[in-house]
């Protein structure tokens, strides 16, 4: 991450200064300060964490990184400058981590060395400890501009028996150009610049304690109330940050957390390019997790509350959720579902079910799967049934996929489009002889039902047999939906990969779903008549019944955001103006 991280005091004999910095310089060190450590220096150890190999040894900087100690350093004269206002000794040259993923390093000094560098780290320090002021003068705050940079700063102060109001004031502020990138990485820096700070405030509280009952301050200065403030403290106003906190490693350990700061705020965070609007998948998608947050926060809200059982299971996101205990959170559970998912292989691909089912077994049950029709997988096996409906659940969009993995009992259609269900359970006659229903029956397959060659018994699906029936089976002539034909005809390319037949799929589905916002804006939001809705169907070259049929189940499939948005865009007065 292009930023840099600072340690700031409020000295009360100088004002604002810069403690301790840390920076980050892509261009590589020569290499006499990368190897030419003395035998002392080498034999002490290094960490690796994180990708960066964490240094406790002190190298000199060349002067063109900036490291020189001229006088011509950009930094305050030694005049200018008390205990307090003093992090590393004259002469110090800093201290370095490289980072072996990138080779990258993390350079720790007093001041930024680069004239610029040092002038926009002095006025994000001066801001932070004077004008940009949190209410309660401690806490986060984020200021400001292109010019100088961005800058999250949390201010704090730090107990000292010997200052005034027995404790000192102190920012850690972290400068970057990008803005956004700066406020997006806001809860990530709070929780870690919080951290340091708490260990920082513990160890000063042990020392202003252990001094305090040596020898109180309050009464002393008490009793010495009418002598002149100044004059009183006798030159200890300035104190070092080692001092305060008794801990001689300080800085070098404050590098280590800086440097790991840098590193660790610059992986969390990845630009990802997106050409294009968001597809209607990805807007369900996000409402869906949504809508699971809401619910997560509901259960945790009524913990302790006795769970009554529900009458039936819920469909979440295109699973079945249980009523879970109350120490089971529902991101766990979504979790564990993803996970399952993954392991479950059974059915590789597309291409490998019509392999399995033969090719028109699986083009009954595609057809019904885009109709919008009740598909019904009866088998002992649960993780059978979840391989099947994960691959054909890629044939719908997201919004129209409603899952019961697997149940002891008969759920209706309006409740899931895709239902498992064990060999015992009794399914309605009705639903047998529907039309609007295909059932899929896993039967334990016998060594003479099956050709030899393709019995293997490693193979999980070698041991059963798949039996397709529906009240309305499909004509081998008919022509079906057009994407339907288009699937099967990328399915027996052998030309096509697997993966190449999976992205075929995902510009299919988007093409459809382009036509199904153009149905809806004419029907339901704009209200044409039919005769103008057939010549749009014309037009869209899906005038025939199954297109139609498909066109209408998918509408259900839209995202609630891209609904109100033609909704809101109808009722807002600039539109109807136009359209008159």
């Amino acid at each position: 991450m292009n930023a840099i991280v600072a340690l700031c005091h409020f000295c009360e004999l100088h004002g604002p200064r810069t403690l301790f910095c840390t920076e980050v310089l892509h261009s590589p060190l020569p290499q006499g300060a990368g190897n030419g450590d003395s035998p002392g220096q080498s034999e002490q150890a290094e960490d690796e964490e994180g990708g960066i190999q964490m240094s406790s040894r002190i190298r000199s900087h060349s002067p063109a990184e900036g490291a020189s100690a001229d006088s011509s350093s950009p930094g305050p004269k030694k005049s200018d400058m008390c205990e307090g206002c003093r992090s590393l000794a004259a002469g110090h040259p800093g201290y370095v981590s490289h980072d072996t993923e990138t080779s990258i390093k993390y350079v720790s000094h007093q001041h930024p060395n680069h004239p610029q560098l040092f002038s926009i780290v002095r006025q994000a320090c001066v801001r932070s400890l004077s004008c940009e002021v949190c209410p309660g003068r401690e806490g986060p705050i984020f200021f400001g501009d292109e010019q100088h940079g961005f800058v999250f700063s949390h201010t704090f102060f730090i107990k000292d028996s010997l200052a005034r109001g027995f404790q000192r004031w102190y920012s850690i502020i972290t400068i970057m150009m990008d803005r956004i990138y700066l406020i997006n990485s806001w809860p990530f820096l709070l929780v870690k610049i919080r951290g340091i700070i708490d260990e920082l405030q513990g160890k000063a509280l042990k020392v202003f304690e252990a001094e305090q009952y040596g020898c109180p301050q309050r009464a002393q200065r008490m009793n010495t109330a009418f002598t002149p403030f100044l004059h009183q403290r006798n030159g200890n106003a300035a104190r070092s940050l080692t001092s305060l906190t008794n801990d001689d490693n300080l800085w070098a350990c404050l590098h280590t957390s800086f440097a790991w700061l840098l590193k660790a705020c610059g992986s969390r965070l990845t630009e990802k390019l997106l050409e294009g609007a968001p597809t209607e998948d990805t807007l369900v998608q996000m409402e869906k997790l949504a809508d699971l947050k809401e619910e997560s926060e509901g259960w945790d809200g009524s913990e302790g509350e006795e769970e009554k059982p529900s009458a039936q299971p819920d469909v979440v996101e295109g699973r079945e959720l249980t009523k879970c205990p109350t120490d089971t959170s529902l991101m766990s559970d979504c979790s564990s579902w993803n996970v399952a998912s993954r392991r479950l292989s059974i059915f590789r691909s597309l291409r490998h079910m019509r392999q399995v089912l033969g090719a028109s077994a699986f083009r009954m049950l595609a057809w019904h799967v885009l109709m919008g029709n009740q598909v019904i997988w009866k088998a002992r096996d649960a993780d059978l049934v979840q391989s099947a409906f994960d691959i054909l659940r890629t044939m719908l969009p997201v919004g129209c996929v409603r899952i019961i993995p697997y149940s002891d009992r008969y759920e209706e259609a309006y409740r899931c489009n895709f239902l498992g269900l064990s060999p015992h359970v009794h399914i309605p006659p009705h639903i047998l002889s529907s039309e609007f229903a295909v059932i899929v029956e896993v039967r334990t397959a016998t060594r003479c039902s099956l050709y030899p060659v393709l019995f293997d018994d490693e193979q999980p699906l070698s041991k059963y047999e798949f039996v397709v029936t529906s009240g309305s089976p499909v004509a081998a002539d008919r022509v079906g939906p057009t994407i339907l034909n288009k699937i099967e005809a990328a399915l027996t390319n052998q030309n096509l990969s697997v993966d190449v037949v999976d992205q075929c799929l995902v510009c299919l589905k988007e093409e459809w779903m382009n036509k199904v916002k153009v149905l809806f804006k004419f029907t339901k939001v704009d209200s044409r008549p039919k005769e103008d809705t057939q010549k749009l169907l014309s037009i869209l070259g899906a005038a025939e019944e199954d297109n139609v049929k498909l066109l209408k189940f998918w509408m259900t499939g839209l995202s609630k955001t891209y609904k109100s948005h033609l909704m809101s865009t109808v009722r807002s007065p600039t539109s109807s103006e136009s359209r008159n």
